[in-house]
């Protein structure tokens, strides 16, 4: 199985990369928030899921560990395949997915593209223990069940292809214009 890999980047878009390791091109599938940290880069290390089937073998990589932790955890619940947890998790970062269903907010993940209201129950009832997120994000988050517009907002920023930190500076830059 391959865990990691290092090397020159030879080709990059939005869902797949292709890195040049030890004179082979693999090709990976990766998420949007990887993407985004590959852009503009040459030389690239990634961590990776191999994923086995009978007719395929795909590589999955993922540029922080926290992504691979929240990919294998995703691919864990039944009716959630690779390629739905890549783009799950194209659609928000580890830590707000865990932040997500720790409060248990099927909405907020139900806004994903592909998650519809089942799944995203089922991702709250089947990870609420096993995505842990620190102190820090506990006390900063807001009331259980409670969904603003600034969450809306961001979601459908980060679906439009905008960076998180992109869609977050729109969003303030918003709530501070309309006071």
């Amino acid at each position: 199985m391959i865990g990691y890999l290092s090397g020159i980047l030879k080709r990059l878009d939005a869902t797949k990369a292709v890195v040049l390791a030890g004179g082979v091109g693999y090709d990976v599938h990766i998420s949007l928030a990887t993407y985004y940290e590959l852009e503009g880069r040459r030389e690239v290390e990634l961590d990776i899921y191999t994923h086995v089937r009978e007719d395929a073998l795909s590589l999955y990589g993922f540029a922080t560990p926290e992504e691979k932790i929240a990919f294998e955890k995703l691919i864990s619940i039944s009716g959630i395949g690779p390629t739905l947890a890549q783009k799950i998790l194209s659609g928000i970062s580890p830590d707000d997915l865990a932040d997500a269903i720790g409060r248990g907010d099927a909405r907020k993940l139900s806004t994903i593209p592909g998650v519809g209201k089942k799944t995203a129950e089922r991702m709250c009832l089947e990870l609420r223990d096993k995505l842990v997120i620190s102190d820090a994000q506990k006390a900063a988050a807001p009331a259980a069940g409670s969904t603003s517009v600034h969450d809306d907002v961001h979601s459908a920023l980060i679906n439009l292809g905008y960076r998180p930190r992109d869609a977050e500076t729109a969003v303030e830059a918003a709530r501070k214009e309309m006071g």
